[in-house]
């Protein structure tokens, strides 16, 4: 599995895969991004999205859920058996099933369209940080490394163990997992997490904090984070 934890270039002249089916669209969301310095590859299918992605390794996907051939969510699962890539999700609807099912799949967040020219980029930005995130570094070498239990976190190395076996982290669940770290046994509220791991100043949707949870107790183990309802999560020592 890849990894895009260094990306190829800085957040406004990373390369972008856009898949949308919609010509209009398409090409409009395209002018929109290479005038704010991207580099930008399309398709307008799954199966061509797919191909694309092999032959041009993007830094970050732009998915739209409504895809001929392959639908967008069944993409994004194929794309994570192959790497950790940013996703984004693009939904006509902002039907709560499509957003689950993005996230469940692997995207990374979602927008609405139609979606504001500044929203949708700096989400893209936020995303792209999120891929270039260096923690500040550690007084010691004793520090760098966090312990909890059966897993290990190198803040410096950004590798993650569980029994001593590499866990494949997305950039955001490394994120998340790292404010987790910082901060054990104290409970971080829903809105302090979309701050801080997606940017969210505006009113961001929890559900994408709740589907990344779930897939981090996956990989880390379910016990560590508690769930402490009415306020937020938990990270166990």
């Amino acid at each position: 599995m890849t990894s895009h934890l260094t990306p190829h270039g800085t957040a406004d002249d990373a390369h972008l895969l856009l898949v949308e089916d919609d010509e209009v669209i398409r090409s409009t969301v395209r002018m929109l991004l290479e005038r704010y310095g991207f580099t930008v590859s399309t398709a307008a299918d799954g199966l061509s999205g797919l191909e694309m992605f092999r032959e041009k390794n993007p830094d970050l996907l732009l998915l739209d859920v409504m895809l001929p051939h392959l639908d967008g969510i069944g993409l994004c699962r194929r794309i994570r058996e192959l790497s950790l890539a940013p996703i984004l999700m693009m939904s006509a609807r902002g039907d709560s099933l499509d957003v689950i099912s993005g996230l469940e799949a692997g995207a990374d967040d979602y927008v609405v369209k139609p979606c504001e020219s500044s929203v949708l980029v700096a989400r893209i930005r936020s995303l792209l940080r999120r891929v270039s995130f260096t923690p500040a570094p550690a007084d010691t070498p004793d520090t760098a490394v966090l312990t909890f239990g059966e897993l290990t976190i190198d803040t410096r190395g950004m590798d993650v163990h569980r029994a001593g076996q590499p866990l494949a982290l997305t950039p955001t669940e490394l994120r998340m997992l790292l404010e987790f770290a910082a901060s054990p046994g104290v409970v971080l509220e829903r809105r302090t997490l979309l701050n801080r791991v997606w940017d969210h100043a505006w009113h961001g949707d929890s559900r994408v904090v709740d589907l990344h949870v779930q897939r981090l107790r996956v990989k880390i183990g379910a016990e560590r984070i508690e769930t402490v309802r009415g306020f937020g999560y938990k990270f166990r020592r």
